[in-house]
């Protein structure tokens, strides 16, 4: 997948759920699920309720992947 193809948003965390999944808060009422990437695994990045994150969305929707937290 191209550069130009992949879509980022800033949202705030919500709630946080087990497995590393996060429900994030996108422009609005719109409530996305993510998933940490694994660098932000592998490095042990903490991400907590309340938290600004980049997401990175799903071309197909539904989830999207946190790549960096602001």
């Amino acid at each position: 997948m191209s550069e130009e193809n992949k879509q980022t948003v800033v949202g705030t965390v919500t709630e946080a759920l087990p497995n590393t999944l996060f429900r994030v808060a996108c422009g609005g009422e719109k409530e996305i699920l993510v998933y940490l990437s694994g660098k932000m695994r592998l490095h042990r990045i903490k991400v907590l309720v309340g938290d600004k994150v980049e997401v990175l969305l799903d071309p197909y929707g539904g989830k999207g992947r946190v790549v960096k937290r602001l």
